[in-house]
């Protein structure tokens, strides 16, 4: 069992936990960190996606944030980004090498299974300098499908046309910066 700390609509825990799985089955409000791997080739900014695995219980199969994970009671927002990182990609990761983007709250519902999907979360967005090769990343398996790396302005262009299978926010796709940035170390931690 995963359990999660509720939290009040600024992201702060209650007090109380919940399961993951009645989480999402009630949308009770939790905490997610969603980290996006950028890199700049010359050719503008490249943000790398990966592909959902096909047992998934939302979205299989399609292409999301580089690294995103739910963040269990008692645990803040960067030690479960570096967390994530580390099980779904095999990269390691200290604090200072994340900025942070923003904060978003979300709410959806869907249908997967057969069963209603409520997400109802507060999510920290960072994005970390990692010129990587998708060969070079170990993938965990019951998670990532495989990686790609995609121009950030063709990706946002994609996610709007839905021209392929993705569960991408265009919102937080605009919350990237367009041009690398000249102090990498300088940090926002929220």
């Amino acid at each position: 069992m995963e359990w999660l700390d509720i939290v009040d609509e600024n992201g702060i825990p209650t007090g109380e936990i919940v399961e993951r799985t009645k989480a999402h089955a009630e949308g009770i409000r939790h905490r997610t960190a969603h980290v996006w791997l950028m890199r700049d080739r010359g050719k503008g900014m490249e943000v790398l996606l990966q592909k959902r695995s096909a047992d998934k219980d939302s979205f299989p199969g399609c292409y999301d944030i580089s690294s995103a994970g739910h963040i269990p009671a008692g645990v803040d927002y960067l030690p479960s980004a570096i967390r994530e990182l580390k099980e779904e990609l095999g990269l390691d990761a200290k604090e200072e090498d994340f900025h942070f983007c923003g904060r978003r709250s979300l709410y959806w519902e869907d249908i997967f299974y057969g069963k209603k999907f409520a997400d109802n979360q507060v999510t920290n967005v960072y994005y970390l300098w990692k010129d990587v090769e998708p060969e070079q990343l170990t993938l965990q398996e019951s998670e990532v499908e495989s990686v790609k790396w995609m121009n950030l302005e063709a990706c946002k262009a994609g996610v709007e046309k839905r021209t392929f299978p993705t569960c991408i926010s265009l919102e937080e796709l605009y919350m990237l910066p367009i041009k690398h940035m000249e102090d990498r170390n300088e940090n926002t931690n929220v």
